[in-house]
Order: structure tokens, then C-alpha cells, then sequence
């Protein structure tokens, strides 16, 4: 693949990384299943009381899916949840219990299966681009991380985007695009993670995917040398638009000088 800089460095990653289980020591709560109404009143009811029971579990901070639909038989919605965990889960029943909707539902049929699951680490898929841009708004507090990464791709720059997902749930996600310099060369950025999925591990296991996938390049990050010092990052004092402390590289015989430039995007 040509990149930004107009030199042919094979940025294709050469380990496939599709589907790689994240070990989470805590693994995330799914309830997949079917609540079932036995007449028109019970289905009224239901549509009434909904809307809000499914805000609510939204806005809960251990809440990372509610999704719900009416079946082709009125009477039959389909749900999709995930939760952090079995505290989280357990909190959601709590306040369930005393909402409208726990005190008023009880004659409506459930049929649930809840299982413990686990990220995985895979490339992006075009479904997963709107899940990739709420992940990076929530998780900066602002779209800029997320119109980056937009324009890279736009641009034909993302060497490589790997999302942690759960089911479908964007939680994570790592970018790799082409730096002009004198040496096959990588910046690694944005790096994000849920920020109620923060401190699991899952944020490390993107990075050491993404480094995986491209040893054999120069890899530079601008970040907190304490965080990815981990991996083998160490400081350099080089050239580039984000040069001084911060700026950190990772790869094979680093050179004690090198200039170097980021995708368009990153000025723009």
C-alpha cells in the first residue's frame, strides 16, 4: 500500500487478528431473550411503561446494551442487554425491582438466557463505524478523536483499525496510520476504551494487538510515557509535530535522529 509519505512500505498487517478473546478477569453480563404478552391489555402495558424502563437501564453507568423490539408478533419483543458485570447486573435488577416497570410487569412472560461473555479484538467492519465514533465522543468528551479518525479513513491513512467489541458493541477501539519518514514508520492513535470499561486490561490488549500486527515498523505514540512505557515505548527526541516528552516510539534498531511527519488528517 502506498502511504502519505509516497514510499511503499507494506502497512497490510501480516497476523490475522479477526475475533482475539480480550481474558478479562471480571467477563461482561448478556441477557439475550423474549418478553412475552399474553393479550392486548398486557401489551398496552408494555407500551406504556417501556420507554422509560429502557432509559433508565441506559443511563445506568453499568449498562453497555438495551436493545428492544417488537417482533412481527405484537404480542413478543425481542431484548439485548450487556452489563460490565455481575455487580452492574445486579444493580440493574435493584433498581428494576422498584421502578414502575418491575412493580407493575409481573404477569408479563420472561424468557431470558444470561451468560458471561467476553470482548473480542478484531478489525473494523463497516457496521461497526457509528459504534466507533460514540466510543471515541464518550470517551474524550468531545468528536475531535472521532472526525480523526474519519478522516483518515476518508483518506485512505488507516493502516489499521481494530475495535474491541462485545457482540457487536463497539468498547474499544486503536488506530495505525502512515508517518512520511526515513524508515517504515506508524502512529499509533487514538487509543480508547469505555470509560466505564476503563482499567480492565482492554485498552493494553489493543495496543499489544496493534504493535503485533506491525513489528516490524517504527511505531510512535504521544501519550503518558508511565502508561506506554509497558509496552516497550521508550522517549526520543525527534522531529514531528508532537515532539517533546510525551512523545514516545517503539520498534526495530531506533535511530537516534528522525523527522517525521503525520497524515494530513492529524494537521487538519
Amino acid at each position: 500500500m502506498s502511504c502519505a509519505c509516497g514510499h511503499h512500505h507494506a502497512h497490510a498487517p501480516r497476523v490475522a487478528l479477526d475475533g482475539v478473546e480480550i481474558p478479562l478477569t471480571r467477563p461482561l453480563v448478556s441477557l439475550q431473550g423474549r418478553l412475552v404478552c399474553a393479550d392486548a391489555a398486557q401489551m398496552m402495558l408494555a407500551l406504556g411503561l417501556l420507554p422509560g424502563h429502557a432509559a433508565a437501564t441506559r443511563a445506568e453507568p453499568g449498562n453497555l446494551r438495551f436493545d428492544l423490539s417488537q417482533s412481527d408478533d405484537p404480542l413478543v419483543w425481542s431484548l439485548d442487554e450487556i452489563f460490565t458485570g455481575d455487580d452492574t447486573f445486579a444493580a440493574h435488577q435493584a433498581r428494576t425491582a422498584t421502578s414502575d416497570w418491575g412493580r407493575q410487569s409481573g404477569q408479563i412472560r420472561r424468557e431470558f438466557q444470561r451468560e458471561h461473555i467476553l470482548p473480542r479484538i478484531r478489525p473494523e467492519a463497516p457496521q461497526d463505524l457509528g459504534g466507533i465514533h460514540e466510543l471515541l465522543t464518550r470517551a474524550f468528551g468531545s468528536p475531535d478523536q472521532a472526525e480523526l479518525v474519519q478522516a483518515l479513513r476518508r483518506d485512505g491513512d488507516l493502516a489499521l483499525s481494530l475495535v474491541a467489541e462485545a457482540r457487536g458493541t463497539i468498547i474499544g477501539h486503536a488506530a495505525l496510520s502512515p508517518i512520511t519518514a526515513e524508515r517504515p514508520a506508524l502512529a499509533l492513535a487514538p487509543v480508547a476504551v469505555l470509560p466505564q470499561m476503563q482499567g480492565r486490561g482492554i485498552g493494553s490488549a489493543l495496543v499489544r494487538a496493534a504493535l503485533s500486527a506491525f513489528d516490524d515498523h517504527i511505531v510512535t505514540v504521544a501519550g503518558d510515557p508511565g502508561w506506554y512505557g509497558r509496552f516497550g515505548f521508550r522517549p526520543v527526541d525527534w522531529t514531528a509535530p508532537h515532539a517533546g516528552p510525551c512523545l514516545q516510539a517503539i520498534g526495530p534498531d531506533l535511530p537516534r535522529h528522525l523527522a517525521l511527519c503525520h497524515a494530513p488528517a492529524f494537521a487538519r
